[in-house]
């Protein structure tokens, strides 16, 4: 599908520029104009008036954010910076975005539900969730829908790719540690590969930006936003990416003996924060509205472990 660049000297203002997903971003998104990625000392997401100057300054036609909070098990016990970056970061970006007729993209979390559901979560299932981390999501959610801008909310889940903290160079590098690596196998879910967030994002700007052409692209943004969920398509449990990553790497290296993954349930693995049981998101909305499906799971893990 056709899709449009931004207007001469428009810009894009990024958040996390040097996250996971804000370090695909910073690279897939440049072709489409100027993108403008403040580090955390000009941008400091934990500030308001921060957040604030910057977006005056920058004055972006779009902004993206990627950047949050994401430290589960922390938030339980420091819930105020959790709800400043998750929350009053994203009610200031919306605001400022109003007033400059921009659009933004915001990224959320399956932890904004329960995770007791027994089928994959549709954008319009009722939330609930369980820790401060996916309330401080939650909240950011409704702040942006509140703000009066033009945005769209992606929710998506289990994060990872070569780069950066993730669970997939977590797991490679013990199992190259120990014997036995025992893995939570009663979680569902969805892996997803940070560039597939970023190309998905890429996709739908350029659209929006295509429509925009003959209409004002608050308007595009407005008729087109709301929630979405963007995960990585088919579904595992922990121990079952875990287990493929391990094989597929063992293919990469005969040599190397690596641990053997061990199931075991939730209750086995205690944590200050609960964690959903079913972290399956529906992505039919995505592929409806924009014609993007994102990758299975095992297709983008095969190719992550290429770039290791």
């Amino acid at each position: 599908m056709e899709q449009g660049r931004l207007p001469e000297a428009a810009r894009i203002l990024l958040t996390g520029g040097t996250g996971q997903v804000g370090g695909e971003l910073l690279r897939i998104l440049e072709p489409l104009g100027e993108v403008v990625a403040p580090a955390r000392t000009t941008m400091n997401l934990a500030d308001a008036a921060s957040v604030r100057e910057t977006i005056r300054a920058v004055r972006p036609r779009w902004i993206v954010n990627p950047g949050a909070y994401t430290a589960v098990d922390k938030a339980e016990s420091e819930q105020d910076i959790a709800y400043a970056i998750n929350a009053e970061a994203v009610k200031v970006i919306g605001e400022e975005a109003r007033l400059l007729g921009a659009g933004v993209i915001h990224f959320s979390t399956d932890y904004v539900f329960d995770g007791s559901g027994a089928t994959p979560y549709t954008e319009s299932d009722s939330t609930g969730p369980m820790g401060v981390y996916g309330a401080s999501k939650l909240a950011g959610e409704r702040a942006l829908g509140e703000s009066g801008a033009a945005h769209m909310i992606f929710r998506t889940s289990w994060v990872y790719g070569a780069r950066g903290k993730n669970f997939l160079l977590t797991i490679l590098k013990l199992a190259r540690e120990r014997e036995t690596v025992r893995i939570v196998a009663d979680q569902h879910g969805a892996p997803t590969w940070s560039r597939d967030l970023a190309r998905m994002t890429a996709r739908v700007i350029g659209q929006s930006e295509l429509a925009a052409q003959t209409a004002e692209l608050s308007e595009v943004v407005s008729s087109l936003g709301g929630v979405y969920h963007a995960t990585g398509s088919g579904e595992t449990t922990w121990c079952g990416f875990a287990e493929e990553a391990v094989r597929l790497q063992g293919t990469k290296e005969p040599g190397v003996r690596f641990a053997e993954i061990e199931g075991i349930t939730t209750a086995e693995y205690p944590t200050p924060a609960k964690r959903p049981a079913n972290s399956r998101l529906n992505c039919g909305k995505l592929r409806e509205r924009f014609g993007w499906t994102m990758m299975p799971w095992k297709d983008s893990l095969r190719e992550v472990l290429t770039e290791l």
